[in-house]
């Protein structure tokens, strides 16, 4: 288990947001979480025909950008994102590298047509990126679908599960710690 989590602002996040953020992944990983200065990343990283940010291309920019680095790195990014095998995501992770992401682009109410929402904006990342370092941990996605750990492919999906690991999660983290 990581003595340490980073969380990587990508470009511009809403400091208040991050500062939540840390606090309650404090709280559900029992490990210290320390804000990085922002990585910086123009939008000529995006691909231009879909106008979204590959994955893994963030990940490596993380890798370079923080080199050396102890701990877990989640990058929460305004980008939306996307991955070979998916056309957008809401979060991901790269288990090797110890580096997951979450994409806000999907997770605000504003894109499904909602008035903003500054609480479920929250409460949507907050499962996110339970999902990304729980994935970036080594953890495979959950049947349970109040589980923070279950995959979501619609925000529905998202808003119905909890942020918080089933008791299964917990001990498989519980005994990667050991």
């Amino acid at each position: 288990m990581a003595k340490i989590i980073r969380l990587i602002p990508v470009n511009t996040v809403d400091a208040r947001l991050a500062d939540r953020l840390a606090v309650c992944i404090e709280e559900r990983f029992l490990t210290g979480v320390r804000i990085e200065r922002s990585l910086a990343l123009p939008r000529t990283a995006l691909n231009a025909t879909r106008n979204q940010l590959f994955a893994p291309t963030l990940y490596a920019r993380i890798i370079k950008g923080f080199p050396g680095q102890e701990g877990l790195a989640l990058a929460v990014t305004e980008y939306d994102c996307y991955k070979t095998s998916q056309r957008y995501l809401f979060a991901d992770a790269d288990a090797n590298a110890g580096t997951g992401v979450v994409a806000l682009h999907r997770l605000r109410p504003e894109f499904y047509g909602e008035e903003p929402d500054a609480n479920l904006l929250f409460q949507r990342v907050l499962k996110e990126s339970v999902y990304a370092l729980g994935r970036a941990m080594g953890l495979r996605s959950c049947h349970s679908p109040r589980c923070a750990m279950h995959a979501t492919s619609s925000v529905f999906e998202t808003d119905s599960k909890s942020p918080n690991l089933c008791e299964a999660c917990l001990g498989r983290i519980s005994r990667a710690r050991q």
